[in-house]
């Protein structure tokens, strides 16, 4: 047996490995997180999972501020611009980065909606920048994308997690023969 990891092949040899699989990520990240703080911007990334109401938030935080506050945004979706569209309405200078299949967003994709479009001028001159992230709960909050912090509606998320049970409670109906819901197995 292998004396390093128990492996039984004498001739393996194991490579203590200490560089981070997302370095490159977390530099750009640190360079997004330098340039928010120069520019005197809060960064925030909003997180939820899909129909929590991340989008409702900001359109109802840019309606509560007034116009106290500069706001600017990205929004990050799989395959649309809906939401960037219904944060300009709210007056939330604001881009789309659309992910394809991408279940998250990185620190390069911000990067670049920031510096090869329209909105790095709006973003410098903002005072909160909302990192509308992709709906989903597991991949955001792994991704460094130079915030200064994560926020996430856990009530909102446990209520779209009550309707789409609820959802799918109506879609499972079964007329009653006596025999159990297959919910309830």
């Amino acid at each position: 047996m292998c004396e390093v990891c128990g492996c039984g092949d004498p001739h393996r040899v194991s490579i203590d490995f200490h560089a981070s699989l997302l370095s490159d990520d977390e530099r750009e990240a640190h360079h997004l997180r330098e340039h928010f703080v120069a520019a005197g911007v809060l960064a925030l990334n909003i997180m939820g999972s899909p129909g929590s109401g991340k989008t409702a938030l900001l359109e109802a935080t840019a309606s509560a501020l007034g116009g106290r506050l500069r706001l600017a945004a990205v929004s990050g979706d799989l395959a649309n611009s809906l939401d960037t569209e219904r944060l300009a309405r709210a007056g939330v200078a604001s881009a789309p980065i659309t992910t394809g299949s991408a279940c998250h967003l990185d620190a390069a994709m911000v990067h670049h909606a920031l510096h090869d479009g329209p909105l790095g001028a709006a973003v410098d001159g903002c005072d909160v920048f909302f990192i509308e992230n992709v709906g989903n709960l597991v991949c955001p909050a792994i991704y460094d994308l130079g915030q200064a912090a994560n926020v996430d509606d856990l009530a909102a998320d446990l209520e779209a997690l009550r309707g789409a049970k609820a959802q799918l409670k109506r879609e499972f109906e079964l007329p009653d023969h006596g025999l159990p819901h297959p919910l309830a197995l």
